[in-house]
């Protein structure tokens, strides 16, 4: 089956350039394509997900990927849906984010033998020539079409600075330096990044001759429209040490039953009879779907060991049982304890469960917070030793879904 089929019949593909030619191409030819990551935080989001699994169809059907590194790009910031200017990153903290980056990408992607490539488009843009790259790349962009685009008309009100205006054509850029080093003839991205693709592939049209396209995914949303990927501490991170497989498990586990068939096709490897089937599930019985996404997301992630020990915990958690796996923690010490420690700290300070004191009264007084089973409805609770049990450790629960470990430590 053609990888432009199998993407299609899961969901990913929103808009392409030359649609039928470039399913022919793929059909016929093993090529070079390439999907660019600013280095905006220390680890890859489950936004950046959708696009890695793209990749690793792709490559799995024998073509080559191009993860391309924004250490160039990231200098500038992509005005794509935002409303505000992205704040600037200092050069180390841009270097380090795209090292930790490419250590992540090897958990998704084979680079062995040359099967896909690794590049930073620092390499070249950070030693362009202000004026060559006017002659030969500015005169080719149309600033009137240029605001028509979405990514720049949404700023226009609050302004647009010339730093931002610059992406697009840093972007081209890209496509057309990775075109004539590595025969690259497709750009793929999420797609709110439509604009800035179709300023690459006109760009090696234009000084080439040749045809080179563009396709975009879905952004991840739930069927309200809404981004998913939120949580109460922020992004859900790939990295297990911003966000834990348990955490990472239990988010899947808890989407909506509308959602199930969208993130089985997507985030899944599972053929689609399987998700069809799955997602056709009702009543109770959508539960077991949900754990089934929620295993195979986290095991392409975390691995199976971190997906197997994330399931334990959740059914130990939702049972009532000792929690064994990997369950959120967090670790006080004796010290901390003797000083005093009050329900409000423990929620807002030390394991992040309510974004500010506000909303842990809240949680409190509607009775949203056990511990260790019982229901804490005293906003000047103090964490004393009794509560925790012999392993020296208790429980919190948020809500019906939500638990956390506290551990004693010396």
């Amino acid at each position: 089956m053609n990888v432009f089929d199998i993407l299609e019949e899961r969901g990913f593909i929103q808009q392409t350039t030359h649609k039928e030619e470039l399913r022919q191409l793929l059909e016929n030819e093993k090529i070079t394509f390439y999907i660019g990551f600013d280095p905006t935080a220390d680890s890859l989001h489950v936004g950046h997900f959708v696009t890695i699994m793209a990749m690793r169809h792709m490559q799995m059907a024998g073509h080559r990927p191009i993860a391309l590194m924004g250490g160039g790009t990231g200098m500038i910031g992509d005005p794509s849906g935002k409303t505000d200017m992205r704040k600037m990153m200092s050069i180390e903290t841009i270097n380090e984010n795209v090292n930790c980056f490419k250590k992540q990408f090897s958990r998704f992607i084979d680079f062995d033998n040359d099967k896909a490539i690794i590049a930073n488009n620092a390499d070249w843009l950070m030693n362009l020539n202000y004026i060559e790259l006017l002659r030969e790349v500015g005169v080719h962009f149309s600033v009137n079409r240029m605001l028509t685009f979405e990514c720049f008309k949404q700023r226009m009100e609050k302004g647009l600075s010339f730093l931002e205006f610059n992406y697009m054509i840093m972007q081209s850029y890209d496509f057309l330096e990775l075109y004539r080093r590595y025969n690259c003839k497709l750009e793929l991205g999420g797609n709110d990044q439509w604009s800035n693709i179709l300023g690459g592939v006109e760009l090696v049209r234009r000084l080439h001759g040749d045809t080179a396209f563009g396709m975009t995914f879905t952004l991840l949303a739930n069927s309200e429209g809404q981004k998913m990927g939120k949580t109460v501490n922020g992004a859900l991170w790939l990295d297990k040490n911003k966000t834990s497989p348990y955490e990472f498990y239990q988010y899947w586990r808890n989407v909506d039953d509308s959602d199930v068939k969208m993130c089985l096709s997507l985030l899944t490897f599972l053929p689609m009879d399987e998700v069809n089937h799955l997602s056709s599930l009702e009543g109770a019985n959508i539960n077991k779907a949900k754990e089934i996404l929620a295993y195979e997301v986290t095991k392409i992630v975390h691995g199976q060991e971190d997906a197997i020990q994330a399931q334990t915990a959740a059914k130990a958690a939702f049972s009532g049982g000792a929690a064994k796996g990997s369950l959120p923690t967090t670790n006080i010490t004796q010290t901390q304890l003797n000083q005093g420690i009050d329900i409000i700290s423990l929620l807002v300070d030390l394991t992040k469960l309510a974004p500010s004191k506000g909303e842990a009264r809240r949680l409190i007084t509607q009775n949203g917070i056990k511990l260790e089973g019982k229901t804490i409805s005293d906003i000047k609770f103090i964490i004393t030793k009794d509560l925790f049990n012999q392993n020296n450790a208790f429980m919190i629960q948020k809500g019906k879904k939500v638990f956390h470990q506290i551990n004693l430590t010396n």
